[in-house]
């Protein structure tokens, strides 16, 4: 019979708090970025805050992975070294990496997680990362059913795929446009977000087919329709994007897919959780109330019409009705919706930005603004992208989770003992001795005595644990001092909390192959990103015979592929030549302000390229590398 399969939730952690909160909400595992060398700059944390999340995690069997996923100077590879030992001495469970100059280097047998940045597509990248010793790879966000099928066909690594949150429109997250306009590398965690900028789209004619479009924007990922299609076609972790989101986010986001994942798993008997304990929440998850902008499943069925958040990159939340009066400092507006004072609102301007309002006060549907905008108009459509109620309810502690516990209570000549066994079979006891306490005599009333021990001994509240079963093995009914019972029972839970830390199972790093896998090209242009010495030695080991540098050396002068993407502006102005007869996929041009850039369309590929050049001028700040003392 084959073992259930584990599915792992996966949420983001902007610090320790934030990791906690993931996980008490129901994640498998958190994410988090160190103090130094994540691709989220701003949102590090210190070896000390991720000792203490994973003290917390460990708890529940659930995992840390620390996010150590920017490419590396060759001045930076002895700190990151440092830092990695750090990192596994404080109890993190994988790193996160793109670098492969890592895998050069002295490290410690944490477990390997190939960054989505290491652009895995095909199943071919896959086995040779499984080959050279990652147990987890992260798929490109692009990738359809058919495609995650046929890798996992050939890998026997864990899957990790976005599940949800902010896309990238590049391959991978491979952008150079922040890079080449500003210095900022978005392969260094400082991406300045080009693709969210407004663009006027021209054509090889001069003509304008879009102007002041959010052009490159992508809508926001929500796989919730397709987790079981997902799962079946080999994916076994569903990450969740966002280690910059708020903390209402993180809660309500992972509390939604959590319900999910547990309702397949209470009706599929071959998966079960990753980690232990249950999550009961306070609210009801809405991932329509948290920031977002727009859904879309992306290509996890194909390509879809409807991917771009062209008109805004802004949130502008649910309909919730239109304006029928506008009054001095107030509008009434035709709903069926509840309002709260301190609800956000938003609509859609002449020119189709967004302008936003805040409710000062509720008056029935009369809603009484703090400023009014000048610009809204009588049947003006509005929407509501802060629920105020719906905040107030995510800022209380709004979640519990519980490890099943059964209970046993037993008497022998010299004592009474009592062992707790949790539901991943970790069994512990602590005993009471007779002598050392005269108080226990034959109980004068059996049943209330009874039911008192019964009450004392399940009373886990305040812990991690809750009771799913009690069995007494008394020889006779007792009295007992209800101040010796709480102390037995608090030390058997933190006899039990503290075995389950013991053996909390930490993942090994998995095998290199025999033999030195070969990788799946020979040549290596930009797009592989090798910034040291390491990395290039790494893959000329694995039978790389041309690799040329990193676009962040500088060393690519003239006009390249700043980005790839799957994403088509032809396709999206029904100008796409595989659909419309006797079109070409001539160029066209971008154009933000000053800024050009030139659209080339690979249709045998269905790509697009844009493509541009570095400015004069533009470097790479390193930085200070972090000393020992700054990664603590």
């Amino acid at each position: 019979m084959t073992a259930p399969r584990p599915l792992e939730l996966l949420a983001p952690a902007k610090n320790a708090a934030f990791g906690c909160e993931a996980i008490k909400h129901g994640a498998d595992a958190v994410y988090i970025g160190g103090p130094a060398f994540g691709a989220r700059y701003g949102a590090g944390s210190s070896v000390a805050e991720i000792q203490q999340l994973c003290d917390y995690a460990h708890s529940y069997h659930a995992k840390v992975f620390v996010a150590l996923n920017t490419i590396l100077h060759d001045s930076e590879l002895e700190a990151a070294q440092r830092l990695v030992w750090q990192l596994y001495d404080a109890g993190a469970d994988a790193l996160i990496i793109q670098d492969m100059g890592l895998l050069e280097l002295d490290l410690p047998p944490i477990q390997l997680h190939a960054s989505t940045q290491t652009d895995i597509r095909h199943p071919e990248k896959a086995r040779f990362l499984a080959d050279v010793g990652f147990s987890q790879i992260v798929l490109a966000r692009e990738l359809s059913l058919a495609e995650i099928r046929a890798i996992a066909a050939r890998t026997d690594v864990a899957l990790e795929y976005f599940v949800h949150g902010a896309l990238c429109v590049a391959f991978s997250g491979q952008c150079y446009i922040s890079h080449a306009h500003t210095g900022r590398s978005a392969n260094r965690g400082e991406c300045s977000q080009a693709c969210r900028l407004p663009y006027s789209l021209v054509d090889d004619k001069g003509r304008t087919i879009s102007e002041n479009q959010h052009l490159l924007s992508m809508k926001d990922n929500n796989q919730s329709d397709n987790l079981l299609a997902l799962i079946e076609a080999g994916v076994t972790s569903f990450k969740i994007e966002g280690r910059l989101k708020d903390l209402a986010y993180v809660k309500n986001i992972t509390a939604h897919y959590r319900t999910l994942l547990d309702a397949i798993i209470d009706s599929h008997p071959q998966y079960h959780r990753a980690a232990s304990g249950r999550s009961t929440f306070s609210f009801t998850p809405q991932p329509e109330k948290t920031f977002n902008r727009g859904y879309t499943d992306y290509f996890a069925g194909g390509r879809q019409d409807d991917i771009g958040a062209f008109d805004s990159p802004a949130f502008v939340g649910t309909v919730v009705g239109e304006v029928t009066e506008i009054g001095a400092g107030w509008i009434t507006i035709r709903s069926s919706e509840t309002f709260h004072n301190g609800d956000g609102l938003c609509f859609h301007d002449a020119a189709g930005e967004v302008q936003g309002m805040r409710v000062n006060r509720v008056d029935g549907q009369r809603l009484h603004l703090a400023q009014m905008p000048a610009d809204l108009s009588l049947g003006t459509t509005l929407f509501r992208n802060r629920d105020q109620a719906f905040e107030r309810a995510l800022e209380k502690d709004s979640a519990q989770r519980l490890i099943a516990v059964q209970i046993d209570f037993t008497e022998t000549p010299s004592a009474f003992t009592l062992t707790l066994r949790d539901e991943d079979g970790i069994c512990v006891s602590a005993s009471l001795n007779r002598d050392a306490c005269p108080d226990i005599v034959r109980a004068q009333n059996p049943a209330a005595a009874r039911n008192k021990l019964e009450e004392q001994l399940q009373k886990l509240g305040g812990t991690s644990f809750r009771a799913t079963g009690l069995t007494l093995n008394l020889k006779e009914d007792w009295f007992f001092p209800v101040s010796s019972l709480n102390a037995l029972r608090r030390q058997a839970v933190e006899a039990l909390q503290a075995e389950r830390l013991a053996r909390h199972p930490r993942p090994l790093r998995r095998a290199v192959s025999a033999e030195p896998a070969i990788y799946p090209q020979q040549e290596l242009t930009y797009l592989g990103n090798v910034f040291n010495a390491k990395a290039r030695a790494f893959y000329e080991k694995h039978g790389v015979r041309l690799i040329d540098e990193a676009y962040e050396t500088g060393a690519e002068k003239g006009m390249v592929s700043l980005m790839i993407t799957k994403h088509c502006l032809r396709h999206s102005f029904n100008l796409c030549p595989k659909e419309v007869k006797y079109l070409k996929p001539d160029p066209m041009t971008l154009i933000n302000g000053k800024e050009k850039l030139i659209l080339k369309f690979d249709c045998q590929a269905c790509e697009m390229h844009v493509i541009g050049r570095m400015k004069k001028g533009v470097t790479l700040n390193l930085g200070i590398a972090p000393s020992t003392a700054g990664c603590g």
